[in-house]
């Protein structure tokens, strides 16, 4: 397999997406205006998971997708993404322990059947944010099996549909629900998910998206990276804006210019150089994870001390105490996982 390259740059962004994660949960603008909350957090926000799936295609998928042409790589390929999956399911299955009490306490499980459970393992996530988790499990499994099925033009076509499928049943339901026929069928599928955002309609095209620009060896010089980015952030907004004014949309996860945006989004983060910040990877994952115990914590301890006005009825000011929380923890655990390995090396 080739040899990892510098990557700084992509590296260091997953710190800033889970901050942006944070943000969505958190809306730290919400203080001074509704439109700029709704445009920097759920529109501009709205980069910080697709960018988490592109890394998994670029760096877990694509040396799987490669394994297929080169069977001296396919054993470590093939074990490699294995091991993502494997590591995931744990993660996840860790995660929904950390929040099960809180489920619990909040009487969440009160009436929840078999059905219930099986449409948040699967899909909605056991507690929500926790989404993510079997989206990017579904999407690579799925993703895993296409490649090894259909060719790659036609497994282009086929996760475009997917999102166009998703798009529809987000930002554009309340256009397309006008028809009869077509709320049945997304009626049918809100049965089974709560939204289009997960591992079916949503993960797959940026997972794609992540192999085809680490295998194509397409690479678009930095200046007009920023710009097409720049561009499509542009459009993204105003596409946002529109939806939203218009009362399209049943959740705002996914976006026509969404597309667009990512794809140079990489491209630019590729083309830049530096040094990656030493625990990014494991900091993010974490800050990911604890955040919304974190919005707890800072709760608690602003009633505590009589300071709700300040740390959270102030949403910048409890987005920041939030992120100072969970950014603080995470190095913590981030550090001490990595004295348990290095002590378990030597």
């Amino acid at each position: 397999m080739r040899q990892r390259k510098n990557y700084g740059a992509v590296d260091n962004f997953r710190l800033l997406a889970a901050l942006l994660i944070v943000a969505i949960h958190t809306a730290p603008l919400a203080s001074f205006s509704e439109t700029a909350d709704f445009l920097v957090t759920y529109c501009f926000g709205r980069i910080a998971v697709p960018f988490f799936l592109m890394v998994t295609g670029f760096f877990v998928l694509a040396p799987y997708q490669r394994a297929g042409r080169s069977p001296a790589w396919k054993e470590s390929a093939s074990e490699r993404a294995w091991k993502f999956l494997r590591k995931t399911a744990v993660l996840y299955a860790a995660a929904t322990a950390l929040y099960f009490p809180i489920k619990i306490y909040s009487k969440q499980l009160e009436g929840m059947g078999v059905g219930d459970w099986l449409k948040e393992i699967f899909f909605d996530g056991t507690f929500y944010h926790l989404w993510y988790l079997p989206a990017v499990l579904m999407g690579c499994l799925l993703l895993m099996g296409l490649m090894k099925a259909i060719s790659s033009l036609t497994l282009s076509a086929v996760v475009l549909a997917l999102y166009f499928v998703g798009l529809l049943g987000d930002s554009y339901y309340g256009l397309v629900s006008q028809g009869r026929i077509i709320k049945a069928v997304y009626e049918g599928i809100f049965s089974v998910s709560s939204y289009t955002r997960n591992g079916i309609f949503f993960a797959p095209v940026f997972l794609w998206m992540g192999v085809l620009i680490a295998n194509g060896k397409i690479r678009i010089p930095s200046r007009q990276a920023l710009t097409g980015f720049l561009v499509s952030l542009a459009g993204m907004l105003g596409e946002g804006l529109l939806s939203y004014s218009l009362g399209w949309q049943k959740h705002n996860s996914m976006y026509l210019f969404l597309l667009p945006a990512m794809f140079f989004l990489f491209q630019w983060l590729l083309s830049l150089e530096g040094e990656s910040f030493a625990m990014a990877r494991d900091c993010s994952m974490c800050i990911y994870i604890i955040h919304p115990l974190c919005i707890i914590l800072v709760r608690g301890a602003a009633g505590a001390m009589k300071m709700t006005g300040i740390f959270v009825k102030q949403s910048l000011v409890h987005y920041l105490s939030v992120c100072a929380a969970s950014i603080a923890l995470s190095m913590l655990f981030a550090y001490g996982m990595r004295l348990i390995k290095g002590k378990r090396r030597g």
